[in-house]
């Protein structure tokens, strides 16, 4: 049985599409994986990856790539296709016209994010919004089920497809122990934010708390837009900011073994405040006390057992405090990151995850 998962947007080794869910069938199907990053045909963890070439510009991926995408998905003729970005719901749908299983996962809550997108005129957002929601709404209708990683979402799809499923973004355990054997001391005045660096991701908050702060801030991601960095470089304690840009997933761990806590205190915007972040999960797994946004979902997880702090994203002073109460006590600090890290063991971890992407895999293949 033929699997391929397609993707115009994210990269070959993404977490969630390579890492958790094609190695997680490939157990059990011949998978294959279509993306667009220039970087070549490849096997690896026995999934064949086929490349059709990366482009420039939104609207040429969206015309160009898109069609690339779906040629290589026909030449490779499988029995399911999941595909992974909104830019790909038209060629879901024609795959579907076809008679073949077609997966979507919504790995966002796309019309609330349009919301928020700072490269769209704010006049045009709610319209923009609206007429994205009905289309994906109508190609939802038309294929055969939809994933997603968070029950708002997946509530908002059992509108149109009876086939929805919760397939949350949680930390796979074998990496924890892989860092767990990395042999690297943790810097008592080390902190980390891992991820996208937009400024709704609470970027400038972050740099800006630690002004009075004897410490180095690690940050580890692509900044966009790119006029972002030049603002915050300006900033007085950005002297105290690591910046690595893009790193690969061997360098994270180290990240995450050497710092003290991990920050993700994203702005409260429309997607964000449902949201379930990877990062945080990430930072937990690693046994580091998290500096969450106060937002009620997140709150519930770091009371769960006590793991970290929940502060105002939008108040750099409150950060501060909750970045000088772990770096102050730290055997407070210990067992919170400790508390996290058995959290993710008992609930919140991939395997659990893995079990409900093979059930509903069999479900879609007995209709």
């Amino acid at each position: 049985m033929k699997v391929c998962h397609l993707s115009s947007v994210h990269q070959r080794d993404d977490t969630r599409i390579f890492l958790k869910e094609c190695i997680s069938l490939a157990k059990n199907f011949n998978v294959f994986l279509v993306v667009a990053d220039d970087l070549g045909n490849l096997k690896k963890n026995n999934i064949n990856i086929f490349d059709v070439g990366k482009s420039n510009g939104r609207f040429k991926r969206l015309l160009i790539t898109s069609k690339k995408i779906y040629n290589k998905a026909i030449e490779l003729n499988c029995d399911i296709y999941h595909f992974h970005d909104p830019e790909l719901l038209r060629i879901g749908l024609k795959l579907a016209k076809r008679g073949k299983i077609v997966i979507y996962d919504a790995h966002e809550d796309v019309p609330k994010q349009i919301m928020d997108k700072h490269w769209i005129p704010k006049i045009l957002r709610s319209l923009i919004s609206y007429l994205f929601s009905m289309y994906e709404a109508y190609v939802a209708k038309r294929i055969s089920g939809i994933l997603s990683v968070t029950e708002n979402i997946c509530n908002r799809f059992k509108k149109q497809n009876k086939n929805v499923e919760l397939v949350a973004n949680y930390p796979l355990l074998e990496e924890a122990k892989k860092m767990n054997q990395l042999d690297f001391k943790k810097n008592e005045k080390q902190i980390c934010y891992i991820g996208g660096l937009f400024p709704t991701r609470g970027i400038s908050e972050m740099i800006e708390s630690i002004e009075n702060i004897n410490v180095e801030l690690v940050l580890a991601g692509t900044f966009s837009p790119e006029s972002f960095k030049s603002e915050l470089e300006n900033k007085n304690s950005w002297k105290k900011v690591n910046f690595l840009g893009h790193v690969k997933r061997e360098e994270i761990m180290k990240i995450l073994k050497t710092s003290k806590l991990g920050l993700v205190t994203l702005h409260p915007t429309r997607s964000y405040v449902e949201s379930l972040p990877i990062k945080m999960f990430e930072y937990m797994s690693a046994g580091l006390p998290v500096i969450a946004s106060n937002f009620p979902k997140w709150k519930n997880i770091i009371n769960e057992t006590n793991c970290g702090i929940c502060v105002n994203p939008l108040d750099p002073n409150e950060i501060a405090k909750a970045i000088e109460f772990f770096l102050t006590k730290p055997e407070k600090a210990k067992e919170m990151g400790q508390n996290g890290r058995k959290l993710i063991e008992k609930k919140y971890n991939w395997s659990i995850e893995e079990r409900k992407l093979n059930a509903f895999y069999s479900s879609l293949l007995q209709r």
